[in-house]
């Protein structure tokens, strides 16, 4: 029976739209939570594939330009309608009951742009004005932005252009300053709306100058597109340095007027010498009025990045009992695994959070913080630290040993040892922990659920005499960090059969108690099969940059980097189900109610940086229907190891026949016995 605070929890779901996604996160604070309950542990192996849409970039774009797609995209149930984003920021209206296509927009963005981070649409927005008149075209909009620094707002109901929105439906939004070429500075998570403004970050990219573009947050009107604000990140006072910016989705609280943002790191990432001090209000959840981007309060939880430890996750919002009554709260994780829960009013945190020391002895220049922040009441969701004896590998004393070679050669002194010439080890890896999926909360049983990543990186710097020229080593990011001492390299440690160096699993979902601090299971998520050889199932999990859903129903559902949108048991942890995708998911699944059925949809369209299969699809779940049921094909081929298994049984039957048939030529040739 579900406590008093998670009943009144639920009634506030139930209060709202609960039929509906209509926000990125599913709400405005990024919950992630579904009060739908049709399809259960009970049932969910009974989910049958309802539709799949194609958005026809594998056909029409150009190789080059889908090799550079990440599909990330979380599609928003609203106006009857299935609404999501492609990586070249067409929006696209679909039927939820069988996937066929209602209208769609394309702001015909270039392929010629090369965009840092990878062409990437990550939502939309919805917004509904209120003193419009029923029916009125614009009423209801769908506000997108997009990788040439647009933002454009379409009717929601027919994806035409809202005319009286800036110029024609769109703002080009002013960077400020000349960029080094059109995709430096891109637009790729979704805005939020609140109180009638548009709130807008921005993806730069990492690593180039230190003189890079500012991140300013900005905000317009969303009737007019009239400029209301922005808000810059970093405090530029005494330090050099381009931006702090917001990449990552933002959250809202309609109530407070509040907007929070969780800031990244100051350019450039791994050297600092020139940003000395803490370098607010880079790395921190901060908290703007949403009319008029007055600071309210912001919390840091880095001092002086120099390891790209920004804040990658939407800041949850969340009413939590902490054992001293119910609260409103901001859960933030981290890409070092950690969970901060911060008042939502004061931005203090809700359990004592610990400056410890930190390693020292950064290279030239560098003026580090001597200590960092530590949650002390929510166990950290993922491993911070390894030893060169602590490696992986396939082949004996060969695997291991490059691996341990690659560990002993850098320093390796723990969390927050800062970046050398030597080479330093970051565990975890820039990528890892709680990326830009986030985090979910189950407000009726008060449980935080997480996708983890987990994987070594080694970071180099190299002083600028040498980086001249620098030839960089294959599989190795290089930045030029022009305008500082040093330029850096950085590469996921691997061993020579392209494995991470660190013990599986790789990627595992982690369910928190975050009133008892108690992890209360870690399960791992994905296999080795569209990989492995012959497409060994290995179950070591994969990264998972992507976040979940969780559902009243109780059940936990995820893609990952093999092509399977996975149901965990919310309770237990326990895998229950897999339907199989044309690509991997690596997105963040959503579900909604459509005729009586509860319909479960992720993004299948790869990832290109993570070097998966490249696809197109948006892929919906759904219960049988009476007469219905899961194909043979699907409970046995198309499940993780169904193929190697599958092609292990032919390869069996032909080797036999094969050799009946050999075995009977010999008999009919035999000579015959005389009687």
């Amino acid at each position: 029976m579900p406590k008093l605070p998670g009943l009144f929890a639920l009634a506030c779901f139930v209060v709202a739209p609960a039929l509906a996604w209509e926000h990125w996160g599913g709400d405005r604070g990024g919950t992630r939570f579904s009060p739908l309950a049709m399809i259960a542990p009970a049932n969910v192996e009974h989910l049958v594939r309802a539709w799949q849409f194609r958005t026809g970039d594998l056909d029409t774009r150009p190789r080059e330009a889908m090799a550079r797609t990440k599909f990330q995209a979380t599609p928003l149930f609203v106006e009857n309608s299935v609404i999501f984003c492609s990586p070249f920021n067409e929006v696209i209206a679909l039927d939820p009951g069988t996937g066929a296509q209602k209208w769609r927009f394309d702001p015909k963005i270039s392929t010629a742009q090369i965009p840092a981070n990878r062409y990437n649409c990550r939502g939309v927005a919805y917004w509904v004005d209120e003193q419009a008149a029923e029916g009125a075209l614009c009423r209801a909009r769908i506000v997108t932005n997009t990788n040439d620094a647009r933002l454009i707002a379409l009717d929601a109901k027919t994806g035409v252009p809202c005319a009286e929105f800036g110029t024609a439906g769109e703002i080009k939004i002013d960077i400020g300053k000349p960029l080094e070429w059109p995709g430096e500075f891109q637009v790729t998570s979704a805005p939020v709306v609140s109180r009638g403004v548009i709130v807008v970050g921005s993806a730069i990219a990492d690593n180039r100058r230190v003189d890079a573009p500012l991140g300013l947050v900005r905000a317009f009107d969303a009737r007019s597109g009239r400029p209301r604000w922005s808000f810059d990140p970093l405090l530029h006072d005494g330090i050099v340095a381009g931006h702090a910016n917001v990449w990552a989705p933002m959250s809202a609280d309609e109530e407070r007027g509040l907007v929070f943002l969780p800031t990244g790191s100051a350019s450039p990432d791994f050297w600092g010498g020139q940003r000395p001090g803490n370098n607010e209000h880079a790395n921190s959840v901060v908290a703007l009025r949403a009319e008029t981007g007055e600071l309210v309060w912001s919390f840091q939880t880095v001092h002086h990045d120099v390891w790209d430890y920004d804040l990658p996750a939407q800041p949850t919002l969340a009413r939590i009992d902490t054992g001293d009554g119910l609260r409103d709260v901001v859960i933030q994780p981290t890409k070092q695994g950690f969970v901060f829960v911060l008042d939502r009013d004061t931005g203090k945190p809700v359990w004592p959070v610990e400056e410890r020391a930190v390693p020292q002895g950064g290279a030239e220049g560098e003026q580090l913080s001597p200590t960092q922040p530590f949650p002390t009441h929510v166990p950290v969701l993922a491993p911070q630290t390894i030893a060169p004896d602590d490696v992986f590998g396939l082949i004996p004393f060969r695997d291991r040993a490059v691996c341990h070679d690659q560990l002993a050669a850098a320093r390796n002194e723990g969390l927050y040892t800062p970046p050398s010439t030597k080479g330093t080890i970051l565990f975890p890896f820039t990528g890892g922990g709680v990326n830009w999926g986030g985090a979910a909360f189950d407000p009726v049983n008060q449980i935080l659920y997480a996708n983890t990543s987990r994987a070594v990186h080694i970071v180099k710097l190299i002083p600028r005499v040498d980086a001249q020229g620098f030839k960089v080593p294959t599989g190795h990011d290089f930045g030029p960090q022009r305008g500082a001492p040093f330029a850096m390299t950085r590469a996921v440690a691997l061993s020579p059969l392209g494995m991470p160096c660190n013990k599986p699993p790789w990627g595992v979902l982690v369910a928190v108690d975050l009133k008892a601090g108690k992890i209360l299971w870690q399960s791992s998520v994905g296999t080795a099969e569209d990989r492995a050889p012959l497409g060994i199932a290995f179950n070591w999990g994969t990264p998972l940059p992507n976040g979940v859903l969780i559902t009243a129903g109780g059940l936990v559902f995820t893609g990952a980097m093999d092509a399977y949108l996975r149901a965990f048991d919310a309770k237990s942890g326990t895998e229950l189900w897999q339907g199989r995708l044309p690509v991997p998911g690596v997105a963040n699944p959503m579900s909604y109610s459509w005729n009586g059925e509860q319909y479960v949809v992720i993004a299948a369209g790869g990832h290109s940086e993570a070097g998966t299969s490249i696809g197109d699809s948006v892929v919906a779940f759904r219960l049988a229907r009476t007469g219905e049921s899961p194909s043979l094909w699907s409970r046995t081929i198309d499940r993780p190891g169904g193929r190697f298994w599958g092609g292990a049984l032919v390869a069996a039957i032909v080797i036999g026949l094969w050799r009946w048939r050999r075995r009977a030529r010999r008999r009919a040739a035999a000579p015959q016995a005389s009687v």
